[in-house]
This record gives C-alpha cells, structure tokens and sequence, in this order.
C-alpha cells in the first residue's frame, strides 16, 4: 500500500496524547505524519493541510465543551478551502461520539477506546484488524495433567480404606433416583433408536410407555400427575408450539462464531466460569452469549432449589418463574446446541433427589462437567446422608462412563463447617471417585465463612487464609483445584462496585495461585434483588478482566500465616479422616457430625430418608 501523509492536529488546548499514539502507529506502517502542537485555531490548522497536501486530517478532542461547535466549524473551512472532496477528515478524543461525527460531516468518529490500528485502517481505506476479539479459543480440560495421588503415604491409605468401603456399601444397594437414572437411559436410547430408523414408531411407543410405569413407580405424586394427567407442576409453563419456534430460530441465529474478549490476558488459567438459571430458556442462551461475548470461559446450569426435594424430573421445553432453570434434556440440549464449541458447560448434580438422572441428561446433551458433593448435600443442603450417599456413587460412576469431569464443592463452609472438616468430605468424595475411574476437581471456597467470622482468620486481610486452603490442598492431593460457588462468598455487598470490586480482588488471588479455574457471581448475585441483567454479568466479567491487567504475570505474596494455616488445615483434615476410618463408616460419620456438627453449624438433611434398599 502506498505511504500517506497524515495531518494531526489537537484540537484541543492541551491534550494530545491520543495523537502521538497514532502518529507512533501509523509511522510503523510506512505513512508520513506531522503532528502539530495543541491550541491551534481552526484556521491553523485547515491552512497547514493545504499547504502540506496531506491525504487525511485527524484531530482529537478531549474537553467536553462546545464540541459540535468547534467541529463543525472546521467542516466548513475544509470545504471553503476546498479539501473535503479529496483529503479524509476523521476524530476521536474522549469527548467523541461516532454518531456525532457523521452528523457533522466528519468520514469517521471515533470515541473513547479506540486503538491506533483503527485510525491506521481508516487512513489506509481498509476494516481494521481489532486484536481485542477473537472468534475461537481452545476448549480447557481442566484435570489434565494431574496423577491424583496423595502425597503422604498414610493419609493414602487412610482415604483409600474411606473410599473403598464407602463404595462396596453403596453397590450393594439402590435407590428411587438410581432406578430412575437407569430408566431415563434406556428412554433417551430409545428416541435415539428411533430418530435413527433402528426402531419402530409402533415399538417404540410400546417400549416408552413400559419405561414410564417403571419410572413413575419412583417418582412423587406432582411429577405422576405430570406425566399421568398432564397437570402442570407448580412454578412452571411449557412453552407453547410458537415458542418452541422461537427457541429454535433463537439457537440457529446464535450457534455460529461471535466474538469473544480475551479474559486472562495473556495467561492460560485460571479459566473462568459463570453460572446461569434464570428459568427460562430464551433468557438462559442470552446470558450465556453475555458471558461468552465478555470472556467467560465456561457457564453453569443452576437447577431450581425446590427441585433438590422432589422425586422425578419432567420432559419437554419448560419455563420456570423462580430461581433456577428445569433440568429437562430439551431444555438443556438447546442451550448446548447455542453456546460456543469452545465454551465449558456444566450441569450441576450434587446436592438432591434427582442426581443420577441429572448425570444422564447432562451426558446426553452434551455437558463437559457435572458436580457432585456428598458431604454438602448431606450437611448442608438437606438431602439425607444415607441416600446422597449411595446415589453420589451412582453419579461418580455415570460420570466416568461418559468422560464428564466434576468438582466436590465444599459448600458446608457455608453453614458453619469449619474448612478441615468440609476438605475431609471433599477427598472423600474425591478418592472413590479416583477409585471408580472418574475426575474429581476439587472446589474449596473463597469466602468469608461463619467459622472464619468467628474465629478471625480473616480480620486482617482475605488474602492469607484462602490461599491456606490451596496450600494446604496441594500438599494433600495432586489434583486440580477450582475455588468458587462463587469466590469471595459472604464478602459480596448489594453495592456493585463493592461487588465487582471484591470478585476482582478474588480473582487475582485465584491467578496469583495459579488454580486452574474460578467461578464468579454477578453484581446482582450478591442479595436477593430479583432477577439478574445482563449488565450486572458484564460488570464481574469486565473487573475480573481489569484484575488479570493490573497483575498480569506478577504474583501476589501470602504472609508467613498463610503457611501456619496451612499446616493447621492439613493436620485438621488428617484427624478428621482418621476419625472417620475409626468410626467405620463414611455415612454414619456424616448423621454423627463428624464431617460437620450442629455446633458447627450443619445438620443431617431429611430429604429422602428410608428410600434406600438392598438390591
């Protein structure tokens, strides 16, 4: 491309920063520049533009006052001096908006943000090369690597006997969700079979019905009456035939590449991940296509709390008007089908009545991760020890069958749990899932905890104890590590900047650690407020961003309590695991409270007590 001549000119009283950046730029792509100093009249400057026969005039200003003003009035004298039909006029500046720029009469506007390489691609006549986007990144796997071994030969043997022994007692035995996980299998082979021509209509329909007796048989009344008698399940709409439309039109306009901000700044982790439920399908694909436009790197199916409680889950596209989104494969497989190949998906499956079937739906549809936690579900969200046990083990091997990795989030820190005791049932958790095949993550919390408030590990700063807990777990187990739920649990206030702020300052303590993922909450995710925008997700996303920039490669340094803290967590977590082989039994330690007391804070939960049976 031929060299131009470019004209610079402020016109502004003092400030020419943003020219001598794209006299730099476009001097290093072979043109020719004369920049002039501030506070030149108009005329000044429409005079040296003619006498150097320039190609193209850009100016700059930054003060808010009489902008249209000083703008128009240099059109006018470059067309007096008979210059605009030969000679490209553009500005920028922080007082710029491009729309008032074409309004006036300018070629191009640009405003607050614009990089040097669009002002070269404007001179040069061409679209400009924004390096701030992309349209593909690489999809993370976040257990590569990893051997899972437990670097202390006793505590090896001491999870290894836990996890063995918990395993054997759970096979021998079964559930109504187990049972239902089996069936909801066999119905989306099925449909499978059928979709393929490898099966009748006629046989198929047969089949379907002898699968949902057998399904409806473990199932409570709401969900029989459901499938029975079509009666709607409280909270809930299908969608109607115009709105199936619509969803599909929806997922076919937004499955293609779109853009995508680098998040990490340069670094390959953490990688981030946002959670979405906001009941509605349509909703849920637009905020995840916000999250992935921002940077996030993976999103996380929120399923309705009240669920947790219910035998049976339901088929078909439904809406739902509460917190959390219908674990339904039509629901779940239109959200797959829109989100980014590259984009991480997770199907949460950890702490209720549904989770074995929620394995299978998440597998189906095509989720990446799934999450499991006995210990919590038990402790803290109040599913029964017993069942959660045996149909976490179902979960772990379902898991492994379909390749799906999972975090054992310790959630029970939430309720009071101190974190030894909450990091005990998570490497629990993990070693029968290493044992049966499958790839645990673990998932401490970043947060202000209630045992942390009372016991002041975090008075002086958030920094040290957090980093304990992944110290302490790296010097336990060889695993990856994903702190989240989200980070900085218990410090978010209903103040967004506080908000964004604090998730910010979380992440990069996450980065300086180098975890291999976080997940962060929205500014609205902070306090019941309602429902969550748009704009609150970019909020966390664009600070979180700004917090990989500012630390970049540097690390943030723990001080020496950080390593006492440690020391502490490690040996907490060692005698609580050899309380809990002394006890004998994994679940008997969980209605004993030695996971997690009521002292503590943590109660046996009472969902699906007495549902299990010898098979």
């Amino acid at each position: 491309m031929a060299a131009k001549k470019v004209l610079l000119a402020p016109l502004d009283p003092v400030h020419d920063v943003g020219l001598k950046l794209v006299k730099r730029a476009l001097e290093r792509a072979g043109h020719t520049t004369i920049l002039l100093q501030p506070d030149l009249s108009v005329d000044e400057i429409v005079q040296r533009a003619v006498e150097e026969e320039v190609h193209s005039v850009l100016v700059g200003r930054t003060l808010g006052y009489n902008v249209p003003e000083v703008l128009a009035r240099l059109v006018d004298v470059m067309e007096a001096a008979g210059l605009r039909g030969r000679v490209q006029l553009g500005v920028g500046g922080m007082a710029i908006r491009p729309e008032l720029a074409a309004e006036l009469g300018y070629d191009r506007g640009f405003g607050p943000g614009t990089s040097p390489e669009e002002a070269v691609a404007f001179v040069e006549g061409r679209a400009p090369v924004v390096a701030e986007v992309m349209s593909s990144r690489d999809k993370g796997d976040l257990t590569s690597g990893y051997s899972y071994r437990v670097h202390d030969p006793g505590l090896a043997k001491t999870l290894d006997a836990i996890a063995r022994d918990t395993i054997e007692w759970a096979t021998a035995r079964t559930s109504p969700a187990v049972e239902r996980g089996r069936i909801r299998r066999e119905l989306i082979n099925s449909a499978i079979a059928l979709g393929y021509g490898r099966m009748s209509p006629e046989d198929h329909a047969t089949l379907r019905q002898e699968l949902l007796d057998q399904y409806l048989g473990h199932c409570d009344r709401q969900i029989q009456g459901f499938y029975r008698r079509g009666e709607r399940v409280a909270r809930t709409r299908p969608l109607s035939g115009v709105e199936v439309a619509a969803l599909e039109q929806l997922v076919a306009r937004t499955s293609g590449p779109a853009q995508l901000k680098p998040l990490r700044h340069g670094r390959t982790r953490p990688l981030v991940f946002v959670q979405y439920g906001t009941g509605c399908p349509f909703m849920d694909i637009a905020h995840i296509h916000v999250a992935e436009s921002w940077g996030a790197d993976g999103v996380v199916h929120f399923d309705p709390s009240w669920a947790a409680r219910r035998e049976g889950l339901m088929e078909g596209y439904h809406t739902h008007e509460q917190d959390g989104s219908l674990l339904t494969y039509e629901n779940l497989s239109r959200t797959s089908a829109s989100r980014q190949a590259s984009t991480l998906w997770q199907v949460r499956a950890h702490r209720g009545l549904n989770t074995p079937e929620t394995v299978v739906l998440a597998a189906a549809a095509g989720a990446d991760l799934t999450k499991v936690n006995i210990a919590y579900g038990s402790l803290g969200a109040g599913t029964d020890p017993e069942r959660l046990a045996v149909d976490g083990v179902e979960c772990m091997r379902l898991s492994a069958e379909a390749g799906m990795a999972f975090d054992v989030v310790t959630n029970e820190e939430l309720c009071g749990v101190p974190a030894h005791k909450a990091f005990a049932g998570m490497l629990i958790g993990a070693a029968m899932a290493v044992r049966l095949g499958a790839r645990p993550i673990l998932q401490p919390l970043f947060c202000l905890s209630p045992d942390v408030m009372i016991n002041g590990q975090m008075d002086d700063n958030f920094v040290d104890y957090n980093a304990a807990k992944v110290m302490a777990l790296r010097r336990i187990m060889d695993a990856p590590i994903w702190p989240g739920a989200p980070i900085g649990f218990l410090t978010h206030t209903e103040d967004r900047v506080q908000s964004a702020t604090t998730t910010a300052l979380h992440a990069a303590l996450a980065s300086s650690l180098d975890v291999d993922a976080i997940s962060i909450a929205s500014t609205d995710e902070a306090y019941s407020g309602g429902a969550i925008a748009g704009g609150s997700r970019v909020d966390t996303l664009r600070a979180t961003a700004e917090a990989f920039r500012f630390f970049g490669r540097t690390t943030i340094a723990p001080s020496p309590r950080a390593e006492e803290w440690a020391a502490q967590l490690v040996e907490g977590v060692a005698n609580v695991l050899g309380a809990v082989l002394s006890r004998g039994s994994f679940v008997a330690a969980l209605y004993e409270g030695i996971l997690g007391s009521p002292e503590d804070g943590a109660y046996p939960g009472r969902a699906g007590r007495g549902t299990v049976w010898l098979r």
